[in-house]
């Protein structure tokens, strides 16, 4: 099995079945340095490594997750005797096969609660008591964690009525790996992206897109909101990245330095609303990365709310180009990568 955060491994040829040692080493060549490329994961992801586990004869496959309800606000149990396929696609087309159990945030879960979503998902009565101690398991895990999700698929069920979890995957709340040291250790790159790789490692928050315009804010609000206005202005933007709040000039330069590493890039978009973060201190950042950084590129620069003023009054008289509103920043963005190309 090819160890890659994704799903669809399966049906993109990451998981192979084989007999022999031989055989074992063959699939793991071919699977390692692969682009795998599945219907969650359209731009796909290369494995380094192959998990190898014992072929089991599976009778069933059933379907089994724990994780955070928004619309209910609460912690859910989701089981189904679908198992073994996309979820997604047996929410589409068979939603009633799917078993919904919100956990008391204060009671938790109890015996009959479990026993009656069992019968519901209509699942063999023959390893009910098996998958009520599996499932209370499973939300001790869940909770002792900090997971956001644990999901099993499939939950196999052999010939001899034992379940087994054939595949599994957990995420952890990011927030929580404070005091998850066990596991934060454990915590990969997620994606191949090496500048996305680079962005967790300095605890920046970077998405890679496909366009040309690099983008920069405060805040995921804003930072989505500029992506929009770069959309309707006629441009495309090639990232996502937010400073967040009460950013260090050495993080703005940071920042820079993550959005021009991608050769895509042609302009760069900075949109800054000053609350926590200090308008002056952003400027400063800017100044300093392209002080040290040779920019080729056009730079269009907003700067609103806290100590704006004087951040604008520190970029005058350099070559990065002002903008009172978003809208105009991104229309002088998207015109200036035009002019420039």
């Amino acid at each position: 099995k090819a160890q890659v955060h994704m799903g669809g491994r399966g049906k993109a040829g990451g998981i192979r079945l084989v007999d022999t040692p031989s055989q074992a080493a063959e699939a793991a060549k071919d699977i390692i340095g692969t682009r795998l490329i599945s219907a969650q994961n359209p731009q796909g992801m290369i494995p380094d490594k192959v998990l190898v586990v014992e072929q089991i004869a599976i009778d069933k496959e059933y379907y089994l997750a724990i994780t955070l309800d928004r619309s209910a606000q609460c912690d859910t149990v989701i089981l189904s005797a679908m198992g073994g396929v996309d979820i997604e696609e047996v929410a589409h087309k068979h939603p009633e096969a799917i078993i919904k159990l919100p956990i008391d945030p204060e009671w938790g879960l109890w015996d009959y609660q479990i026993r009656a979503a069992i019968d519901s998902a209509h699942i063999d009565p023959m390893v009910k008591k098996q998958l009520v101690g599996i499932i209370m398991n499973l939300l001790k895990a869940y909770q002792s964690v900090d997971a956001s999700l644990i999901e099993i698929n499939p939950l196999a069920q052999t010939p001899e009525k034992m379940l087994i979890a054939a595949d599994a995957k957990v995420t952890i709340d990011d927030n929580a790996l404070f005091r998850q040291k066990a596991l934060a250790v454990m915590q990969e790159a997620t994606a191949d992206d090496p500048i996305e790789a680079e962005a967790q490692r300095n605890g920046i928050a970077y998405v890679r897109l496909t366009g040309d315009i690099g983008v920069i804010g405060n805040g995921a609000g804003l930072v989505m909101s500029t992506m929009d206005e770069v959309s309707r202005a006629g441009g495309s933007a090639a990232n996502f990245l937010d400073i967040g709040g009460g950013a260090s000039a050495v993080k703005v330069k940071q920042s820079v330095e993550l959005v021009l590493h991608d050769p895509n890039v042609k302009g760069l978009f900075f949109n800054i609303f000053g609350g926590i973060t200090r308008g002056d201190a952003v400027a400063q950042g800017i100044l300093k990365a392209f002080g040290e950084l040779e920019v080729k590129i056009p730079v269009v620069i907003r700067l609103e709310g806290t100590n704006a003023a004087e951040g604008r009054q520190l970029l005058e008289g350099s070559n990065l180009i002002l903008a009172e509103t978003m809208q105009e920043a991104a229309s002088k963005i998207v015109e200036a990568v035009r002019l420039s190309s």
